[in-house]
C-alpha cells in the first residue's frame, strides 16, 4: 500500500492509464492482482487524485474485480464536496458492497458542506427507512452543526432526539453545537438552561462554548448577564480569554457605553492579557461614533507601539472614521500606511471613504488627483469612484469638470450608471442651466438606463425653483404613470413648488393623495406645507396641518415644532407660543434649542422680561447649552426696551453657566444704563468687565 502511494505521487496526475497498463501486463496472471488494483485506486483517492482513482475503478469494474469498502470510503471522503459523491455511494450499493460505519457520515458531511441540508436529511430518512443506516455520534453532530448554522434549530433538536433514540451519548461537541444554534436564533435562556444542566452533571464545556453563550447574551441585548456568566465560567475552572473580553467590550460599545469598554480594556491589560486587532477595532469604531478623536489617536498609537498588525477591517474603520470627522489628512496617512504594509490591499470602500471626505471638504482637485492615482494603480474600472467625484463637482455647480469625468468613464470603456447621470443632471440644475437639464433628462430617457425617483425629483425641484409649476406637475404625472414610486422628498418638492405659487389648496390635495396611496409616514412633506403657511403667517392652517399629521400617526419632528412656535411669535401671539411650547414639553416632544430661543427673543421684544428669564431657565434645565449669541440676542432686545435691570439678571445667569460677555455686550449694556440714567450700574459693569478679562 505504501509503495502504491509513493508510485502515485511520484508519477503525478493522469498517471493512472500508464500504471493500469503495467498492472494488466505484469500481474494479470496473479490470483491476488485485484488487491493491487484496489490498493492503487485507494492510494489515488487518498492523494485526492480523483480523476485517476475513478479511472482505476472503471478499469476494475470492466475486469469484474472486487472493490473494497475502504477504497470506496477513501473516494467518498475525497469527493464529499462534489456532486458525484452520491452517485458513487449508490454505485457502491448496486455492487452489493455494504456501507461501512463511516460511509453514511462521510456522505452526510459532504452534503452539509455543499449546503445541501435538505438532501442530507432526505438521505438520512431514506437509509433509516431501508434499515441500512449505521448511526455514529459524528454523523449526528455534523448534521446538527449544519442545521444550526442555517438557523434550523428545531430540525437540529429533532436530530438530537434521534441521536438519543439510537442510544448514543451526546458529546461535549454535541452540546456546544446545540447551545450555539439556540443563541443564534435568540433562544439564549434555553441555551443557558442546557449549559447549566450539562455542567451540573459534570461535563466540562470548553471556552468556545462559553464564548458562544456569552455572545448570545450580547446579540440579544442581555449585556448585564455577561459578568455573571464569566463568574460561572471561573467557578467551572474555565478562564476567560481575549475573545470573551472582546464580546463583553463589544456589548458595552454597542450600547453606547464606550467608557466602560475602555475601562475593561485597562483591566485586561492589567491582567497581562494581550488584546487582538478585533478588540481594538471595536473600541476605535465606538470612539469614532462618539467623535472622540484624541482617544482614537491614543489607541491607534498603542496599536503601533506594541507592533500589532492591522487587518483590512481595522484600516477601513480608521480611514472611514477620520474622513467622517473631517480629518481627511489623517485618513490619507492611514491609507499610505496601509499601502506600505504590503499585507493589506486597499478596497473600493476605502477609496470611496477618502473621496467622499475630500469632496465634503471641498478639496475637489485633490479628489480628482486621488481618483486618477487609484484608477491607474488599484481600481481601473470602478465607476463608483468616478461617481463620487462627479457628484462632488455637481454639488458645487462645476458642470465642466463633471462632464470631463463623465467622458473619462466612456473613454475607459466603462458604462455610466443612473447614479452618474443623476449627478450630472443635478449639476446642470445647480449651474442654473435649466434648458440643458431638461435636454439631458430627455437623453437619459432615451438611453438604456432607467430613470429613478432621484432623476425625476431632481428635475422637478429645479422646475419648482424656476416657478415652472405646471411643467413640474407634468413631470410628476409622468413619473407616477410609469410606476416609479415617489418618496417623501418628491412630495415635498411638489408641495413646496405649489406653496411658492400660493396654491395651498392644491398642495393640501397632494398631501392627501400621498396619504391615500399609503406612503410611509414621513414628516417632511407635512413640514413643507406647514412652512408654506408659516411664510404667509397663516398660523391657523399651519396648526391645521400639524393636527392632521398627528391624527394620521405621523410623528412631528423638531422642525415641525420650530415652525409652529416661530409662526406664532411672528404673528405677535407670544402668549399662545408660550402655551404651545409648554404643551409640547409636557408631551415629551423632541425639541431643539431654536424653539426656546425663538420664544425668548419674542418675549424680550414684546416687553416680557421675567417670562424670558424664566424660559432661559427652562432652556438650561432641558440640557441645552446657551451660547454668547443666545444671551446677546435676548439682552440686546431687553436693552432696546429699556429693561436694563432684567438684562443684568441675564448676565448673572450667563456667568453661572460659564458664558462670559464680550466687549460688544458691555457696550450695549453701558449705553442702555446711561440712556435710562441708571449710572449706579456702571461700577458693577466695570467690575464685571475687569473680572471677565475685558
Amino acid at each position: 500500500m505504501h509503495r502504491c502511494s509513493f508510485t502515485c505521487l511520484e508519477n503525478g496526475s493522469d498517471s493512472a492509464p500508464t500504471l493500469c497498463d503495467i498492472l494488466w501486463c505484469g500481474f494479470r496472471e496473479w490470483d491476488s492482482s485485484s488487491i493491487v488494483w484496489d490498493a492503487l485506486a485507494n492510494s489515488y483517492a487518498r492523494a485526492q487524485m480523483n480523476h485517476d482513482a475513478l479511472y482505476v475503478l472503471s478499469k476494475m469494474n470492466s475486469l469484474n474485480m472486487q472493490i473494497s469498502i475502504t477504497t470506496y470510503d477513501s473516494l467518498l471522503y475525497s469527493l464529499r464536496k462534489a456532486d458525484v459523491a452520491l452517485a458513487i455511494f449508490k454505485e457502491m450499493e448496486s455492487c452489493g458492497i455494504p456501507p461501512s460505519d463511516y460511509s453514511h457520515g462521510i456522505l452526510i458531511d459532504g452534503l452539509c458542506k455543499q449546503g445541501k441540508i435538505g438532501e442530507a436529511l432526505s438521505f438520512l430518512q431514506e437509509t433509516r427507512k431501508e434499515g441500512k443506516f449505521k448511526p455514529l455520534g459524528m454523523t449526528f453532530n455534523t448534521l446538527m452543526s449544519a442545521l444550526c448554522n442555517w438557523g434550523f434549530i428545531q430540525d437540529a433538536k429533532s436530530v438530537f432526539c434521534l441521536m438519543l433514540k439510537y442510544g448514543l451519548n451526546p458529546s461535549r461537541h454535541t452540546y456546544s453545537t446545540i447551545i450555539h444554534g439556540l443563541c443564534k436564533v435568540g433562544s439564549v435562556n434555553e441555551a443557558f438552561d442546557i449549559f447549566q444542566s450539562v455542567t451540573e452533571e459534570g461535563m466540562e464545556l470548553d471556552i468556545v462554548t462559553c464564548n458562544s453563550l456569552i455572545n448570545g447574551f450580547r446579540l440579544h441585548g442581555h449585556t448585564r448577564e455577561i459578568p455573571k456568566m464569566i463568574e460561572m465560567m471561573r467557578g467551572l475552572g474555565v478562564e476567560p480569554d481575549v475573545v470573551t473580553y472582546t464580546i463583553l467590550i463589544t456589548g458595552h460599545c454597542e450600547g453606547g457605553d464606550v467608557e466602560e469598554g475602555m475601562r475593561i480594556r485597562k483591566d485586561i491589560l492589567g491582567q497581562g492579557i494581550e488584546l487582538n486587532i478585533v478588540t481594538y477595532s471595536v473600541l476605535i469604531n465606538a470612539l469614532f461614533k462618539k467623535g472622540l478623536f484624541y482617544e482614537v489617536e491614543n489607541l491607534f498609537g498603542e496599536i503601533c507601539s506594541i507592533g500589532l498588525e492591522l487587518d483590512v477591517i481595522a484600516y477601513s474603520i480608521l480611514i472611514h472614521g477620520f474622513c467622517k470627522l473631517g480629518e481627511i489628512g489623517r485618513a490619507l496617512q492611514v491609507w499610505n500606511l496601509m499601502c506600505c504594509s504590503q499585507r493589506v490591499i486597499p478596497t473600493s470602500v476605502n477609496h470611496v471613504s477618502i473621496l467622499l471626505g475630500l469632496c465634503k471638504k471641498g478639496f475637489l482637485d485633490e479628489a480628482r488627483s486621488y481618483l486618477e492615482t487609484v484608477a491607474s494603480k488599484y481600481q481601473p474600472s470602478d465607476v463608483v469612484l468616478y461617481n463620487v467625484v462627479i457628484d462632488g463637482y455637481a454639488k458645487v455647480g462645476d458642470i465642466g469638470n463633471a462632464v470631463q469625468l463623465y467622458d473619462a468613464i466612456i473613454m475607459a470603456g466603462m458604462c455610466p450608471t443612473i447614479v452618474t447621470c443623476n449627478s450630472l443632471l443635478y449639476g446642470y440644475c445647480k449651474f442654473g442651466d435649466l434648458h440643458m437639464a431638461e435636454s439631458y433628462f430627455m437623453a437619459i430617457q432615451l438611453s438604456d438606463l432607467l430613470p429613478t425617483t432621484v432623476t425625476y425629483t431632481t428635475l422637478m425641484d429645479a422646475l419648482s425653483e424656476a416657478g415652472k409649476v405646471h411643467s413640474m406637475l407634468s413631470i410628476f404625472k409622468e413619473m407616477t404613470g410609469k410606476g416609479i414610486r415617489p418618496n417623501a422628498i418628491t412630495y415635498s418638492v411638489v408641495i413646496k413648488g405649489l406653496c411658492k405659487q400660493l396654491m395651498f389648496h392644491d398642495a393640501k390635495n397632494v398631501l392627501d393623495d400621498m396619504y391615500r396611496e399609503g406612503f410611509d409616514a414621513d414628516p417632511i412633506p407635512y413640514n413643507t406645507l406647514i412652512q408654506g403657511f408659516c411664510e404667509t403667517q397663516d398660523a391657523k392652517n399651519a396648526f391645521y396641518v400639524y393636527e392632521l399629521m398627528v391624527c394620521r400617526g405621523v410623528m412631528p419632528s423638531p422642525v415641525t415644532y420650530n415652525l409652529l412656535v416661530n409662526v406664532l411669535c411672528l404673528k405677535g401671539l407670544v402668549i399662545h407660543a408660550e402655551m404651545k411650547l409648554e404643551s409640547f414639553r409636557k408631551q415629551g416632544a423632541e425639541l431643539r434649542k431654536f424653539a426656546y430661543t425663538t420664544l425668548i427673543k419674542a418675549q424680550c421684544a414684546k416687553g416680557m422680561p421675567y417670562k424670558a428669564i424664566m424660559w432661559v431657565g427652562k432652556l438650561l434645565d432641558a440640557g441645552f447649552e446657551a451660547s454668547i449669541e443666545d444671551f446677546s440676542a435676548a439682552i440686546n432686545r431687553l436693552c432696546k426696551r429699556q429693561f436694563t435691570r432684567e438684562a443684568l439678571m441675564l448676565i448673572s445667569i450667563m456667568l453661572s453657566v460659564g458664558v462670559y460677555p464680550d466687549i460688544q455686550l458691555y457696550r450695549v449694556l453701558g449705553t442702555a444704563v446711561q440712556k435710562k440714567n441708571e449710572s449706579f450700574y456702571l461700577p458693577i459693569l466695570q467690575a464685571l468687565a475687569i473680572k471677565t478679562g475685558i
